[in-house]
């Protein structure tokens, strides 16, 4: 999704390009991938003479807000502080990380 929300529309063999080589994907996976996002119906895709242009369905914002708000509800009950708590007590916060949720946290007192 990474790839078509940040260049759109793209063939298969075009996105099988651009994955990170780390994650070890063949164009057969990607193509399986499409697939899959094709039936969930985050993607949409147009024929171009023999081949499929992609394109994402779903907005990269709209998507992160209903999976953030899906992990918090399934892992921390639909409350925001034990997820920060948890990223906390295991030491996943930089010192940048707590002064931007300050900052946020003073944004929303005012």
């Amino acid at each position: 999704m990474e790839v078509l929300w940040a260049d759109a529309p793209l063939t298969a063999t075009d996105v099988a390009k651009r994955v990170d080589p780390k994650r070890g994907w063949s164009e057969r996976t990607v193509k399986t991938l499409l697939s899959r996002l094709l039936g969930k119906g985050v993607l949409a895709h147009e024929e171009d003479g023999r081949r499929y242009l992609y394109r994402p369905k779903v907005a990269r914002a709209d998507y992160v807000a209903t999976e953030s708000r899906r992990l918090v509800e399934r892992l921390f009950g639909g409350r925001a502080a034990p997820l920060v708590a948890h990223l906390a007590e295991q030491a996943r916060l930089s010192p940048q990380d707590i002064a931007e949720i300050e900052t946020i946290l003073k944004g929303l007192k005012a």
